[in-house]
């Protein structure tokens, strides 16, 4: 992934983590989804899905392609106590090893900007999930008070935080994704758009 595992890890503990129960809240909220199977798509170090799991009683994947995340992933889930409901899982988020029709909910944040073929990615989760199961993929800082926190604290780490945030965000925007939901044939999808970010939702009926 070309990431520095130990250097990501740091960050997101120590500059990110108030995000990540916030960002929980917000996306259990949405799905209506407290109970079954959650799946964290490019978990990192697992902080959004032992959130997930701190705040529902469901049973989450920690899903990442990098064995050295889901070292440290797999070191804050013991911390948190939460061994017996959030397992570290390796593998492709272009080829998930889930069942068609089992997956309650879908989050990820952040890892979408990366994936190789996003519409393939979408149609994998779209197969995966469970009648009246949701998606929320995308990005977001919690709150604009989290957002300009972080902001002040990263930009101590790196004075073009500010540049290379926006040229991320500009290449890959809303529009881009929404071509990518098409083009892999999702029927209920789209872009819901918050404070500090957007996340692209897909659902499926119940039957």
């Amino acid at each position: 992934m070309g990431r520095d595992a130990a250097g990501f890890d740091l960050i997101a503990t120590r500059i990110f983590a108030p995000i990540y129960p916030v960002i929980a809240e917000r996306l259990l909220s949405w799905s209506k989804k407290r109970e079954g199977i959650c799946v964290d798509l490019g978990t990192g170090p697992g902080l959004l899905a032992i959130a997930v799991a701190g705040a529902s009683s469901m049973t989450v994947a920690a899903l990442d392609i990098d064995p050295q995340m889901l070292t440290f992933a797999a070191g804050h889930i013991r911390d948190a106590g939460l061994s017996g409901r959030v397992a570290p899982a390796l593998a492709d988020v272009h080829h998930l090893p889930f069942s068609d029709n089992t997956v309650d909910l879908f989050v990820s944040r952040g890892s979408i900007f990366y994936w190789d073929d996003r519409a393939r990615v979408f149609s994998e989760v779209h197969r995966a999930l469970a009648p009246g199961g949701a998606a929320y993929l995308g990005g977001s800082f919690g709150t604009a008070a989290l957002r300009q926190e972080i902001f002040e604290r990263m930009r101590t780490k790196n004075p073009h935080w500010d540049r290379d945030v926006a040229r991320r965000s500009a290449r890959i925007p809303p529009e881009t994704m929404l071509c990518d939901l098409e083009a892999a044939g999702i029927p209920h999808a789209g872009i819901k758009k918050e404070e500090t970010g957007f996340w692209v939702e897909i659902t499926k009926p119940d039957l």
